[in-house]
């Protein structure tokens, strides 16, 4: 039986042989136009991210090698950039701000998201017009933001000094006091980035399985336990996600500043990029500032490659 059944398939071996080289130009042709028709759909959006993403990145490292000014000849330094990161006071006061607004926004943008997720999880009358409400600020451009800002904390005019004149409150210096301006960054930048994370906590409620809160009902379990052992431990992924995104948007606020105190008062709101942006468009050291950009894509690499690592051990996978 075993000598017949072997006999069989070397019979057909051949007769398989010969479709496959029958077949195999046709199949040739087929793989290498359809993969012509995909290059040929890809090749225009590859082209954009080299032409505006690839290319500009690897042309500012090779300036930050380099001290230029725009117009003359460049003249090659090496790290002598990097070098004088190190000692440069200015920058490291930018850095001490920015860790200030990332301490302060991070914590508050995602307490407040999953605050206002959790209240807008629920059956409520017009529940479509709450959550497009929440969510308007996130779309509204830097530029009016920064004219709100002006118009609510301007310490002369500005409808926060108004309320406090009127309850007969002393008034505060908001956007000119150097420790205020910050706080006053930070609540506007709240006002248009909790939208972000109360939007991606809402998604990630959604899908939480409707049993296991039920569960945890007939188990006797009240609110505050049902959301500290069920809910929480759900949200875990995209809080590491949410956090990771949230850091990586702080270090990087520059549009903010820039409409409203412009690095001041006294340089007290100078971020990390606000600093970047002044030494390459208004100082002309585009060498130096192309470092700093670097030191920046550094620092944000490693703290990103941080928290993903942390959370697959803890085994916590948000990315």
């Amino acid at each position: 039986m075993a000598s017949t059944t072997a006999g069989r398939r070397g019979a057909f071996l051949p007769q398989a042989h010969a479709r496959r080289a029958a077949v195999t130009p046709g199949r040739r042709k087929e793989r290498r136009r359809a993969g012509l028709q995909g290059w040929g759909f890809v090749a225009p959006a590859m082209l954009i991210v080299l032409g505006l993403s690839i290319f500009p990145a690897a042309w500012a490292f090779w300036l930050s090698l380099q001290s230029w000014d725009g117009f003359s000849t460049p003249t090659w330094v090496g790290i002598g950039n990097y070098q004088q990161m190190v000692t440069d006071a200015a920058l490291r006061d930018a850095v001490g701000h920015t860790m200030l607004y990332t301490a302060l926004f991070v914590p508050a943008s995602v307490l407040m998201g999953m605050g206002l997720a959790m209240l807008l999880n629920r059956s409520l009358f017009l529940i479509g017009f709450y959550r497009t409400a929440i969510f308007l600020p996130f779309v509204a451009s830097a530029a009016a933001t920064g004219i709100l800002t002006t118009y609510l904390f301007n310490p002369q005019f500005g409808l926060a000094n108004t309320v406090l004149r009127a309850l007969h409150l002393p008034q505060q210096g908001w956007l000119e006091d150097p420790s205020q301006a910050m706080v006053v960054i930070t609540l506007m930048s709240l006002w248009g980035q909790a939208a972000f994370t109360t939007v991606i906590y809402l998604a990630a409620l959604q899908d939480i399985p409707s049993e296991l809160l039920e569960a945890a009902r007939i188990d006797g379990a009240n609110r505050w336990q049902s959301f500290w052992h069920v809910t929480f431990p759900q949200l875990a992924p995209v809080t590491v996600f949410v956090t990771v995104w949230q850091v990586i948007e702080a270090i990087q606020l520059f549009d903010l500043v820039y409409t409203t105190t412009r690095g001041g008062p006294l340089d007290a709101t100078q971020t990390i990029v606000y600093y970047l942006w002044q030494t390459a468009f208004k100082d002309l050291e585009f060498g130096y500032a192309s470092a700093v950009a670097y030191g920046l894509f550094a620092v944000t690499l490693i703290i990103t490659g941080g928290v993903v690592l942390y959370s697959r051990r803890a085994k916590v996978e948000a990315f």
